[in-house]
């Protein structure tokens, strides 16, 4: 709800990288955690303009770089506007991914996230965050999962533990 109002005052980064605190939080101040996203966006921006030619890189290691970007944003970004085989485990895909047996004692989104990359084909890896993602928000609940209307039961561990092997 707020981008449309801030791009059109900020269309680009070399206008953003001009803002001040104070001129740019009444666009964010509506957004959880207003404060860091003003000075991150206003950090991002001033980095791509000096660092980046005014251009979104698109490799996680520069992403990560730019302040307020973490590994998962990078992931998300490198994947979706590029394509590229990088895998963004959020919390739904980080609990379907264990659920489901695709990632075995995985603590951490980083170890998840190579063990799904291991097995993944690299052309379906960006599509693959997608199909988690959604199947976490809309099927594989965290509370109740909705195993009776899943139709990953015949191999998923999760629910040949809970249920039995054949639903």
């Amino acid at each position: 709800m707020t981008t449309p109002a801030i791009f059109e005052r900020y269309p680009d980064a070399a206008s953003l990288s001009k803002a001040d605190f104070d001129e740019l939080f009444p666009y964010i101040r509506s957004i959880s955690y207003p404060n860091n996203k003003t000075k991150h966006l206003i950090g991002m921006a001033r980095m791509l303009v000096s660092d980046f030619g005014g251009e979104v890189p698109l490799t996680v290691d520069e992403l990560v770089r730019l302040p307020g970007v973490g590994r998962k944003t990078a992931n998300v970004i490198t994947s979706v506007v590029d394509n590229q085989p990088n895998m963004a485990v959020d919390t739904h895909v980080f609990r379907v991914a264990a659920r489901i047996g695709l990632t075995v004692n995985a603590k951490t989104p980083l170890a998840a996230e190579r063990q799904l990359l291991e097995f993944i084909p690299r052309d379906q890896v960006h599509l693959a965050h997608h199909w988690l993602i959604l199947h976490g928000r809309y099927v594989c609940v965290a509370r109740s999962p909705k195993c009776g209307e899943c139709g990953l039961t015949p191999a998923c561990k999760y629910y040949a533990k809970h249920f039995g092997k054949i639903p």
